[in-house]
């Protein structure tokens, strides 16, 4: 294709709004808009790496699992549960790890209300009672869309719930108001599961593992110590409901766990093309512009000419570009008539593994100048041998 034909238009500056390296170059050049939309090159691109199907990933470090393949990114969108030493990899909002259980070998002790006052919170009742958070019972409630039902739900002071884990054993829910509290019998701030009678009780699996814990005890400024699930309540579902967090044991094999920010590249086998393209962005760039690699760039080669005035730079330019399609392979003709610095730094910026240079010094000698992308050398090449080397150096048939 010919760069006119593309109306690329490259930016000497990245934008303001680039959190990233690879976004930054994408912009400046010219796949995206500023406003993160595909340019008539970004298309180009996305419509060849479409063509390219799994092939697209191959030289992109991902992490996933037999559902999802992950990039990680720092503004990725996604939190990502990942195990560095066994690979097992999940959504963080689904990730399970392996639970601390509590190891003091407690006996039951009695039930004992005490006063708490302005201890609404996990830490300040934990800093009152001079307790450890993972001595504390967590109250969450939340109300049941599709019937209003009043849904309680407990986990342990140190642990967060994973509302996306709730969700799968309870349904659609919305956080209950104050006056739903207060009508299934708690209290905002100092609930707990005893003594509730009209509510669905949901139980994170580590609470029946977890001896005298402090709750509310439903009554503002109060709370119950040692409380004990079984003896004090029970539950109609117990599950798997808290998020893993940083430095958690695996599931698979205990060692510990990394939350990292990624965006999702593949998911179910449907590919996500414009989020390849950014993660081949990501990989491969350097300080003068994207370096992408075969066979994900969209072109193979960037063909541009030196304007002279004694001899037609362009029309042979021209000739060797047919040839180069001719052969199959895939080129980008710069076919501006512009000076040769402008044309140099939009082939480094558009990242094309070859460059070809034809020039009047060059072709005076029955040449051109051919470039690697990632090196610092050029090489003069006899014109009648241009596509017989770069089809070497991509392994065409």
């Amino acid at each position: 294709m010919k760069y006119r034909e593309l109306e690329i238009q490259t930016q000497r500056e990245a934008p303001n709004n680039a959190r990233t390296e690879g976004f930054a170059f994408l912009v400046r050049a010219g796949y995206l808009t500023r406003e993160n939309i595909l340019t008539r090159l970004g298309e180009h691109t996305v419509d060849h790496l479409r063509e390219l199907g799994e092939k697209s990933l191959q030289s992109l470090s991902t992490i996933g699992n037999e559902n999802e393949t992950f990039f990680p990114i720092a503004a990725g969108d996604i939190g990502v549960a990942y195990c560095p030493s066994c690979k097992y990899t999940e959504r963080l909002e689904f990730a399970q790890f392996a639970k601390p259980a509590d190891a003091s070998q407690e006996s039951l002790l009695p039930i004992e209300k005490v006063s708490t006052p302005n201890c609404n919170t996990i830490e300040s009742l934990a800093n009152f009672l001079d307790i450890p958070k993972e001595k504390t019972a967590k109250a969450i409630m939340y109300t049941r869309i599709r019937d209003n039902k009043f849904i309680f739900i407990v986990v342990r002071g140190d642990m967060q719930l994973s509302e996306a884990k709730l969700k799968q054993q309870a349904g659609d829910v919305r956080a209950a108001t104050e006056e739903e509290i207060v009508r299934a019998g708690a209290a905002p701030g100092y609930a707990s599961a005893v003594g509730l009678e009209d509510a669905l009780i949901v139980v994170d699996d580590l609470i029946p593992q977890s001896s005298n814990l402090a709750a509310g005890a439903n009554e503002a400024g109060y709370h119950l110590k040692n409380t004990n699930y079984e003896r004090d309540y029970t539950a109609d579902v117990i599950a798997d409901l808290v998020q893993a967090q940083e430095g958690d044991a695996c599931v698979s094999c205990g060692n510990p766990l990394s939350i990292t920010s990624c965006i999702s590249l593949t998911s179910h086998k449907e590919y996500r093309f414009e989020n390849i393209l950014l993660a081949l962005a990501e990989s491969h760039y350097d300080d003068y512009g994207l370096t992408l690699p075969y066979p994900a760039a969209p072109f193979d080669v960037y063909l541009m000419h030196i304007p002279s005035k004694e001899i037609d730079t362009g029309a042979k330019a021209e000739e060797i570009y047919n040839a180069l399609q001719d052969a199959g392979i895939s080129v980008l003709f710069d076919d501006r008539d512009d000076r040769a610095g402008v044309k140099f730094n939009d082939a480094d910026l558009i990242g094309a593994p070859v460059r070809v240079t034809v020039g009047e010094k060059g072709l005076k000698d029955g040449m051109i100048e051919l470039k690697l992308r990632k090196d610092k050398e050029k090489q003069l090449i006899v014109i009648d041998k241009v596509v017989e080397k770069i089809k070497s150096l991509f392994n065409y048939s």
